[in-house]
């Protein structure tokens, strides 16, 4: 008797499987795994926008804050020069990366509001900075 001889033909045995008999799950890992991927780097993005978005408001907010007091204080040391006041906030607000969208000074207190660009789009914050009012408010 002679030994089988080996087929030197035969398919490898990736291919063994006909079309008949194939796995029907065969390869939905890996789908699963690009579709988890894909969710991450969403949310990711996402995550990366809100957070831009917070960072510009934080900004926006100190802008018009330190505006505001700037401000003030040269009203108050230029005996109520309005536009003095308003271009020393505008001043103020640029050095801090925002632009001032309104300002309004006068009876020793200054209003302005500070707008900020990113990302996530544009951040604005109001601000005051005087004596408080007299009736409270």
């Amino acid at each position: 008797m002679t030994a089988p001889r080996a087929d030197h033909t035969a398919r490898p045995s990736w291919t063994s499987r006909t079309a008949a008999g194939a796995d029907p799950e065969r390869g939905s890992g890996t789908v699963l795994v690009l579709g988890l991927v894909a969710a991450v780097l969403v949310l990711a993005a996402g995550l990366g926008l809100l957070v831009s978005a917070q960072v510009a408001s934080g900004r926006a907010q100190a802008a018009a804050d330190l505006a505001a007091l700037a401000g003030a204080a040269e009203l108050r040391s230029t005996s109520g020069d309005a536009s003095a006041a308003c271009r020393v906030a505008r001043a103020s607000a640029s050095r801090n990366h925002a632009s001032l969208a309104g300002c309004r000074a006068g009876a020793g207190t200054v209003r302005v509001r500070a707008v900020v660009r990113s990302r996530a789009g544009t951040a604005a914050a109001d601000a005051r900075a005087g004596p408080r009012p007299v009736d409270g408010s």
